[in-house]
């Protein structure tokens, strides 16, 4: 099955199951009532950030919606050619390959990521719960945090807390690739 099938499935059965409306959910998660409705047909793959505010107002990690039980496992072994990537075509220009998919309730999340030339992460500054890693492998990032920016190149890294506004961007001309690392917490993330 398709990922953002899944995902809306998911979704729309918690919210059915909690006896809330599209609306009630976009006000508790802060995500718009198109959106919701979007995933829940499973015309959209929802962004991470969308994840962690509707898994909170569920008190559900972002697992929820993306792993199942019986595929899932307390060890797990992946090689390049297994992870499947999701492609962000929109201005993110992103490929992001879970390393943690199938892990029994992680405590986080963490994906090797690609961002092609000019991707960025949007118009608006990000902020959510929990920490995150950076640790560049080639090319170069460029990351904004509370009005600062940092410039990582290969074998550079990133530790931030999440809660403080932030924003990325490719700051070269080629491919930047990178390990992303997310915290995950009991009904925050």
């Amino acid at each position: 099955m398709q990922t953002g099938k899944l995902i809306g499935q998911k979704l729309k059965a918690i919210r059915l199951k909690s006896d809330w409306t599209i609306q009630e959910l976009s006000t508790l998660s802060k995500v718009s009532a198109n959106m919701i409705s979007r995933i829940e047909r499973g015309l959209t793959v929802p962004s991470v950030e969308i994840l962690v505010k509707l898994g909170r107002a569920f008190g559900k990690s972002i697992n929820y919606f993306v792993a199942e039980l019986e595929t899932t496992s307390e060890v797990v072994f992946s090689r390049p050619a297994g992870r499947l990537g999701t492609t962000f075509e929109d201005e993110r220009n992103l490929l992001a390959e879970p390393m943690t998919d199938g892990l029994r309730d992680p405590q986080f999340s963490s994906f090797v990521c690609t961002v092609r030339k000019g991707g960025h992460s949007g118009a608006q500054t990000m902020y959510h719960p929990g920490d995150e890693l950076i640790y560049v492998l080639e090319g170069n990032l460029r990351v904004h945090i509370a009005g600062k920016i940092y410039l990582l190149s290969a074998g550079d890294s990133l530790s931030f807390k999440s809660h403080l506004p932030h924003s990325w961007e490719n700051a070269g001309d080629e491919e930047a690739r990178m390990i992303w690392t997310l915290s995950q917490f009991p009904s925050v993330f």
